[in-house]
């Protein structure tokens, strides 16, 4: 795929994923125009402030529950990457009804501005608890994996193609713990819900390249799933504060031990690539069966979770994927 002629239009451009996936782009692929799309006008500002202001960078004002002024970015984009969404676990159990409205309507929003356009190739972000969801925000990302991929049923006669990505948690991003237990590091104390935890991890990087090749080899109808490491919250948090007491306060309500990215159901769909597994679509009347060519079938009830993976981070590691937050923590007290 030559990005060079092509116009890409990221929801939610000024987030932490949208700014490094923007950087990407300018640095490596220069694409002919990037457009960031988000509601809040001071981030853009901001972003703008902190040196995203390329010649081919456009900010566009606008929120995804707005059919109209979707379609009105939309006009003459050839890729859109979904990354818009209300995240805070808390905040979208304390209000329902925004977090449906943003993450699934507003999904339905973006599938319905991106046929209506003609844009090419929509790639949208999920989450590993969009997988087997205990809480409301888990459960919207599911719902809206569901609507992009069975929105290529409405696609046949157009150019429009729609997939998803689905990772763990990002180093460092915002909602992570990271920060949380660098502030509690100077307490003299942290703490963590449950000692059994474990979760999937990537750098935001790794998530960003990631979904660069997704966008270069979808067909539509996919979800691509990499193959990234599993660390434990004890782990993490004697990475973090060595020194500190560990507090086990309990685990909340919304909370799960462990993070699941396939599961036990989805793997009779899925292949296994070197890198990454890609979750074919359940009904084969229309795209992203081409992969079952490339990729081997997964074994019987075969479950990719945090708990049972085949890479672990070491303390170490995990210090050396901290170390830039920290770095940047440090810079920020002294500021």
């Amino acid at each position: 795929m030559n990005w060079n002629d092509k116009v890409v239009l990221i929801t939610g451009g000024t987030g932490s994923f949208g700014k490094k996936f923007i950087q990407l782009l300018l640095e490596e692929h220069y694409p002919a125009k990037v457009i960031v799309y988000s509601r809040d006008e001071l981030k853009q500002h901001e972003m703008r402030m902190a040196g995203f202001d390329h010649p081919s960078l456009r900010y566009f004002l606008g929120d995804i529950r707005d059919q109209p002024r979707l379609k009105r970015a939309f006009e003459g984009v050839d890729v859109v990457v979904h990354a818009a969404a209300l995240k805070q676990v808390p905040a979208c159990e304390y209000n329902p009804m925004e977090a449906i409205k943003t993450n699934i309507l507003g999904s339905s929003n973006v599938v319905d501005a991106a046929l209506d356009a003609g844009v090419k190739k929509v790639l949208a972000l999920s989450t590993d608890k969009a997988v087997n969801p205990v809480n409301l925000y888990g459960a919207t990302k599911l719902a809206a994996e569901k609507l992009i991929v069975q929105s290529n049923a409405y696609a046949g006669g157009k150019v429009t193609r729609l997939s998803c990505v689905r990772y763990g948690n990002v180093v460092g991003s915002r909602g992570s713990v990271v920060p949380v237990f660098l502030q509690q590091r100077e307490n003299g104390k942290v703490t963590v819900t449950d000692e059994r935890m474990t979760r999937f991890w990537l750098t935001l990087d790794q998530g960003v390249r990631f979904v660069v090749r997704c966008i270069e080899q979808m067909h539509g109808g996919e979800v691509f799933v990499p193959k990234i490491p599993s660390m434990g919250i004890m782990d993490l948090a004697r990475a973090v504060a060595p020194e500190n007491d560990i507090e086990i306060i309990g685990i909340r309500p919304g909370e799960k031990l462990h993070e699941v990215l396939i599961s036990e159901d989805e793997s009779r769909h899925t292949v296994e690539l070197d890198d990454m597994y890609v979750v074919r679509p359940a009904e084969a009347i229309w795209f992203g069966m081409e992969w079952e060519k490339v990729g081997k079938p997964l074994p019987d009830e075969f479950r990719y979770a945090s708990n049972n993976n085949s890479e672990w981070l070491s303390i170490d590691q995990i210090r050396d994927m901290i170390r830039p937050i920290e770095e940047a923590h440090q810079k920020g007290k002294l500021e």
